[in-house]
């Protein structure tokens, strides 16, 4: 029933995503960078988990990590919401170390217009907590359906197939004018690279805060402030290609990486349950 699950939800999260990506593009001829295009993508993967917990394998949602638990959680909230900014601001300081990037404190007031640098964060800081429902359509499926599934018993292997799943489902973004490379081979190694850090971070906090919420918030963070941030300040600003601020960016989030799995953190963390069929 699990594996049967599994293949449901792949077939479901890749085809109908796929599937609309393609007509949106080229039937409709609309940019992916649309907003309205992304929302509708971001949910599939929580819709494909539901109808499979509710209809394929009747197992209902026991595991899923509903509940915010915000007493029981709030120090992995506060990690998840400043977490990204300190990763930014790591992956920053390598550019420097690097000698790849000249410290510039102005740059950051020139990102958007008219709005001082300070306020800017500010202002994204609290943007990620309006749109973490928005990113909750992508972790209820990867991290709080496939995740668990996917290979039970062993964390770590399953959280960095789960990253290289995730990874793979956004390879036609870099097709369809969403994201251009000059080399598409290496961006996308790039990339991958990123969503496997990305989901390792995740799946900490998903196992230690017991809520699926944690890791929305986190996964809004990452693209609205670390990602946003960086490529205004080192791509726009700093006039670095995407294919070095890429990896710059990363060596602090594998080195954080490395620490989790290195260290056994998952083992020391509480493992939900597997749903029961009914």
């Amino acid at each position: 029933m699990r594996k049967r699950g599994v293949v449901a939800f792949l077939v479901l999260a890749f085809g109908v995503t796929w599937g609309m990506e393609v007509v949106v593009s080229r039937v409709f001829g609309l940019s992916l960078a649309n907003p309205l295009p992304q929302l509708s993508f971001a949910f599939v993967p929580a819709l494909a988990a539901v109808v499979v917990r509710r209809w394929v394998t009747r197992e209902g949602f026991g595991d899923a990590g509903l509940r915010p638990r915000f007493r029981a959680a709030w120090r992995y909230y506060l990690i998840a919401w400043f977490g990204p900014l300190g990763l930014l601001a790591a992956g920053v300081l390598t550019a420097v170390a690097l000698g790849l990037y000249r410290p510039d404190p102005a740059a950051l007031s020139r990102i958007v217009p008219g709005v001082p640098g300070p306020a800017l964060v500010g202002g994204l800081l609290l943007l990620v907590v309006v749109l973490t429902p928005l990113y909750w359509g992508e972790e209820f499926g990867w991290t709080s359906y496939l995740r668990l599934r996917i290979l039970p018993g062993r964390p770590a292997a399953a959280t960095l197939v789960t990253g290289l799943v995730w990874a793979v489902w956004h390879f036609p973004l870099a097709f369809l004018g969403y994201v251009t490379y000059s080399n598409v081979v290496l961006g996308l190694l790039l990339w991958t690279t990123g969503f496997l850090c990305q989901e390792v971070m995740l799946t900490w906090l998903r196992l230690r805060s017991g809520s699926i919420w944690t890791t929305s918030l986190a996964h809004a963070g990452n693209n609205m402030v670390l990602s946003f941030l960086a490529s205004g300040l080192l791509t726009a600003a700093g006039g670095l290609d995407d294919l070095i601020v890429m990896p710059v960016m990363q060596v602090p989030q594998v080195a954080v990486c490395a620490w989790i799995l290195l260290s056994r953190r998952y083992r020391g963390a509480p493992v939900p349950a597997l749903s029961t069929n009914r």
